[in-house]
Formats: C-alpha cells, structure tokens, sequence
C-alpha cells in the first residue's frame, strides 16, 4: 500500500495544527525580519532629494556672496588663457608696426606648401576656384564672383593683405578665424603666392628642367579649332578684369 511521505495529510487533526503553525509564523515576525525591516525604512528616509538638488551655485547664477553678484569669477587683470599669448603681432595680426607685413614670419617649404593647398582647396576654392581665377562651384551656382587672385592689384598685395583678409573677412567675404588657425592661413598665403607665380612666370626665372616640361607640355598641345565657339561654362574669366574689388 502507498504510504504517504507526509503523515500530516492522513490525520486531519495534524494537518489543522500545521495550517495554525504557519498563520502564526505570519503573522508573528520574527525579531530579525523586524529589525532588517526599521533598518530599511531608516535608509529610505536618507534618500531624498538634497542629494540631487544640493545647495551649490550654479554656472552663470547670480551670487550675492560673491563680487558683482556672479557666480563666476572675474579673472585677474592681465590674465592670458594657456596658448593664447600671441607676443607675436607679425605672427598673429599680419601686422608689422600697424602696417601689413610684407613677410611671411614662417618658413616656408614642400610640407608647408601642401597644407596651405589642402586648406586654399577646403575653404577658398569654392569661390575662388582651384585656380584662383573666381570661378569656384559656389560662383557657378549664382553666388556673386570674387576677383581673380591674378589681377595686378592682388599679385602686388602684401602677404598681410591676405592674412588679414581670411582673419577678418573683406566685402562679401565672412571671416575665417575660427576655421583656420593662425599658422594654416600663413600656409595659405603661400600657396596663393606660389598659386600667382604659376600664371605669371617669367621664363627668365625657371630652370631649365622646368623649360623642357614647359616646351614639352606646349608641343604636346592641341591647336585651337578656329571653327569651333568657345563654351561659356569653361571659359575662364578675363584675368585683367578687376572691376569688382568687393571681395578677396
């Protein structure tokens, strides 16, 4: 016969008594149950919102405790943030005892010539164009044309002339200090040299490795098809044509 593990079930007094015994331990907690729970409770009490919200000040909040009723501290006069000393006003302004400088302050090689074309390339051509010449894709676009960086006006410029105008802008030009730091607009200005000194080359000048590459090059040219009309859209600009002078 099948004998039940639990004797309790087979006598129903027994199984009353058991059902007692567990409403009792229910409804009478144990003393550490009670104490785990106060414990709790008084842990729960500290979590309020004094430590979120703390009594601090906060940026830009007015303080009465402090000088001109700020909460932020009015730097000592004369103060120079780290990096920002700037002594040199040739350097930093493009200015030599107020006047443009004639000089770039820099040495100026290969490594220095290709930044100042990757940024000429990133933030000037898309109105000056890669050639200088103000026909960049944003002037194809209908924006109004800068002059040609070949115009004698602009070949006779000074090098401050340039830095000054990428540091401040000029006419329709914004200004370009944030984007371009101080040494990559030197860079700049060399490659805009270097950019005029390939359109107006004296022969007198070049190598004669660089003559054979110039006569090779010429040579190897196609004649101009008198029969055939010049395309407006490829066309560059007359490069004497320096009658808008509103943007550099």
């Amino acid at each position: 016969m099948f004998r039940s593990k639990n004797r309790d079930l087979r006598h129903p007094s027994r199984r009353q008594r058991s059902r007692s015994q567990w409403a009792a331990r229910v409804a009478a907690p144990s003393r550490t149950s009670v104490f785990c729970w106060v414990a709790l409770l008084t842990l729960m009490a500290g979590c309020t919102q004094d430590m979120a919200d703390q009594p601090r000040i906060e940026p830009f909040e007015a303080a009465a405790i402090k000088a001109r009723n700020s909460s932020a501290r009015i730097p000592v006069e004369g103060t120079v943030a780290r990096g920002e000393l700037q002594v040199d006003a040739h350097f930093y302004s493009g200015r030599v005892d107020g006047q443009l400088a004639t000089t770039i302050p820099m040495q100026v090689d290969q490594s220095a010539l290709r930044r100042g074309q990757q940024r000429y390339n990133i933030f000037c051509a898309p109105c000056h164009g890669r050639t200088g010449y103000g026909r960049g894709m944003v002037v194809r676009r209908g924006f109004p044309a800068p002059p040609s960086l070949h115009i004698q006006r602009l070949r006779e410029a000074p090098p401050g002339h340039f830095y000054d105008v990428i540091a401040n802008g000029f006419g329709r030009m914004a200004d370009y200090a944030s984007q371009v730091p101080p040494e990559d607009r030197w860079k700049i200005v060399a490659y805009l040299r270097a950019l005029q000194l390939s359109q107006h080359a004296e022969r007198e000048i070049l190598t004669r490795a660089d003559l054979e590459k110039l006569d090779a090059s010429s040579a190897d040219a196609d004649p101009p098809n008198e029969n055939e009309s010049p395309n407006e859209n490829n066309r560059e600009p007359d490069r004497d044509n320096s009658s808008d002078d509103s943007q550099d």
